[in-house]
């Protein structure tokens, strides 16, 4: 009998841990609690930008000018960035490494200064109201989306509904429910997800010319996970792993700021004129 008892003493300890992590899926997926809502611009050159979605949720971002002169070729590097990352560090930090590009990054939907709530599908169906928002612009200027953690798949799937100019996915993962299934194998995670990204798919049938920049000790986004991203590609232009960087430290390595801006060099030169490429269908 005792047997009996602790069997169940143990299956309703973990349908109780199945069902908290059910409900606590969100907030680990999108801590925008731990983010804290930013709205002084970071220089005095950023400007602030806001977009409605067609749900009616006010998205704000900023976008910091490049320092190219008139005569330049212009360019605009859209940034989406991790789960616990604001868009002013974000923006801040992209113009570190492209001072001559047009910087672009918003909020994610859920965190301040954005409003709604968050959510995987609502980050993939705002990309490209953000995208639609930066390209109204006057003038033809290619757009090249950078994607962080789980902002690689944000940008993965823009790639898929707008005509990019260049993809550079940083510690990108294949789909959230493989990753899932790494960090919580003793879950049932395929019947518990509520949140899907499919970042591999995504990028099957794309010619967006991409680059991968991942850690070598990665152990938020394992190796494995990268490497199945790097078989979708069909465009790959750079592929490269920083030894011994692990998935936060890697932003404060000398060969990760080199990757990156070599990666926007090669797009500048192999992408195609945007005018070119056949419209994808607007979703």
């Amino acid at each position: 009998m005792w047997l009996a008892k602790l069997a169940l003493i143990l299956a309703l300890a973990y349908a109780g841990i199945v069902a908290a992590m059910y409900f606590a899926q969100t907030a680990l997926l999108f801590p925008s609690w731990l983010v804290p809502a930013i709205e002084t611009l970071p220089s005095e050159r950023a400007v602030a930008l806001e977009t409605v979605t067609p749900d009616g949720v006010r998205l704000k971002g900023i976008r910091i000018p490049g320092t190219l002169g008139p005569d330049g070729e212009r360019v605009v590097v859209i940034g989406f960035s991790g789960n616990a990352w604001n868009a002013n560090d974000l923006a801040a930090y992209l113009h570190q490494l492209y001072p001559k590009a047009d910087v672009v990054a918003f909020h994610y939907r859920g965190y301040g200064p954005s409003g709604g709530r968050p959510s995987a599908d609502a980050l993939l169906a705002d990309a490209p109201v953000i995208y639609d928002h930066v390209a109204t612009r006057p003038g033809s200027v290619p757009i090249i989306a950078v994607g962080i953690s789980i902002g690689s798949g944000v940008a993965a799937h823009l790639a898929k509904r707008r005509p990019l100019a260049g993809l550079i996915l940083v510690s990108p993962f294949d789909s959230l429910e493989a990753l899932g299934r790494e960090h919580y194998w003793w879950l049932p995670v395929r019947w518990l997800l509520r949140h899907r990204m499919e970042v591999a798919e995504d990028l099957r049938g794309t010619s967006v010319p991409t680059a991968v920049i991942a850690g070598e000790r990665d152990d938020i986004v394992p190796p494995r996970r990268t490497e199945r991203v790097r078989r979708a590609i069909g465009n790959l232009v750079l592929d490269r792993t920083v030894a011994g960087a692990g998935h936060n430290d890697i932003f404060q390595r000398p060969e990760f700021r080199s990757a990156m801006v070599e990666a926007l060099a090669r797009m500048r030169r192999s992408a195609p004129d945007p005018l070119s490429a056949p419209p994808l269908p607007r979703q």
